[in-house]
């Protein structure tokens, strides 16, 4: 054997490599990232924020990092803390989902699929 040979083999894929799939966003990021957002803007704290919600600061920081499902309570509080409605806060998460769909939505719009009737 040459020494000048390379000593690895050269891999030749057999199928062409598909790029992944883009994965949808879980509820719990996108909401995570609208507080992280709202309380950067404000310049305030974590502990701020939870202390003013009543709910403990890893709590929270778990919660914007999307690890913890929250509550619709612990939501309204951390909401409320931040001078925002939960509605306000769903609403912007509602609106992060739809921006990052929307270049590559490919699902064909909702239709009804026809009346019912109901017997009288």
């Amino acid at each position: 054997m040459s020494s000048h040979a390379p000593d690895h083999a050269r891999v030749i894929p057999l199928r062409p490599v598909a790029p992944a799939p883009a994965r949808e966003p879980l509820w719990r990021d996108v909401v995570g990232q609208v507080l992280r957002r709202e309380r950067i803007a404000q310049r305030r704290t974590l502990k701020d924020v939870a202390g003013s919600a009543r709910i403990s600061v890893p709590y929270l920081s778990e919660v914007e990092r999307g690890r913890k499902e929250a509550s619709s309570e612990v939501l309204a509080a951390a909401a409320r803390s931040l001078g925002l409605g939960l509605g306000d806060v769903l609403s912007l998460a509602h609106e992060e989902i739809a921006h990052r769909a929307a270049p590559s939505r490919t699902a064909p719009a909702y239709r009804p699929m026809g009346q019912v009737r109901l017997a009288a």
